[in-house]
């Protein structure tokens, strides 16, 4: 049985892709789940997480491999034959390259940080989902819960009629600390944001299998 593959998309910088990947990765892990995680963000930073996380390791405990936009079907099929889960970090943007990674999830997961901005950069990425065919859900990212600000996004998100999971992550330092140290918020002292990822390490889930 084939595993399945989630692409983290959003057309806006600085939404959270990669701290979204890597922490629901380390979940997928401590689950027992096998795991491989895709970069196709010329950038790397999922990369580099990576490289710093398998020092001193004598063997992985996931799978890490990089493509281009063409390459993205190929690569992903071919984890996928070998993992339960793969994960895949996108540039961002939102045009004709992106829609490979797109039709080949099983689900596109969207982070969305609490900003107006953020949430109207999502159009472009919801409308190419579309037309792949492909699940779409957002999470809400970097929220301030009790803000009129968190309040007033999730209000115009709910307007939007856009599948938004349950669980939100909060604006805490520890997901940018533990990203620094090829580490998940689970591998650290017990915190909220471990509960964070837990729950929507488990709505994920709940999503591929519906």
């Amino acid at each position: 049985m084939a595993g399945k593959i989630i692409t983290v998309a959003q057309q806006k910088g600085g939404s959270g892709k990669t701290t979204v990947t890597a922490n629901l990765a380390v979940a997928f892990v401590r689950q027992g789940l096998r795991v491989a995680l895709l970069d196709t963000d010329p950038q790397g930073s999922l990369g580099r997480w990576f490289m710093t996380r398998i020092e001193g390791m004598d063997t992985p405990d996931m799978e890490f491999s990089t493509s281009s936009a063409w390459g993205v079907s190929y690569e992903t099929t071919k984890l996928a034959r070998e993992f339960d889960i793969v994960l895949v970090d996108t540039p961002p943007k939102a045009d004709s390259d992106l829609r490979h990674a797109l039709r080949a999830g099983d689900m596109v997961l969207v982070p969305v940080a609490s900003s107006h901005v953020d949430l109207w950069a999502t159009e472009g990425v919801l409308e190419l989902a579309e037309r792949a065919g492909t699940g779409v859900a957002v999470v809400m990212n970097r929220t301030r819960p009790g803000t009129r600000l968190s309040a007033e996004v999730s209000e115009a998100a709910a307007d939007m009629s856009l599948n938004v999971m349950d669980t939100a992550l909060a604006n805490r330092v520890i997901y940018a600390e533990t990203l620094g140290q090829g580490q998940g918020v689970q591998e650290v002292r017990k915190t909220p944001a471990r509960e964070e990822i837990d729950a929507l390490a488990a709505e994920v889930l709940a999503f591929l299998n519906d």
